[in-house]
């Protein structure tokens, strides 16, 4: 008898409440707060010009070597 009532403490023991409305909410929030700021900086990453590359995106060529041209 005495084993069964410590059984049924540990089992009742180890049952957890799950979280309440706020904390699953603040815990959502946060995580949705954390990928839109990946998001931006992602997307600014993206928007950056590479150094050599014009406003319309393309990668401006050097004149000619007139060494290698062979004239």
């Amino acid at each position: 008898m005495r084993a069964l009532l410590c059984i049924a403490a540990l089992l009742l023991g180890a049952c957890k409440e799950e979280p309440d409305f706020d904390a699953r909410y603040d815990a959502a929030s946060k995580e949705i707060e954390a990928r839109a700021k990946a998001l931006d900086a992602a997307a600014g990453a993206a928007d950056e010009v590479p150094p050599g590359a014009s406003e319309s995106g393309t990668i401006a060529e050097s004149p000619p070597d007139p060494a290698l041209s062979g004239r």
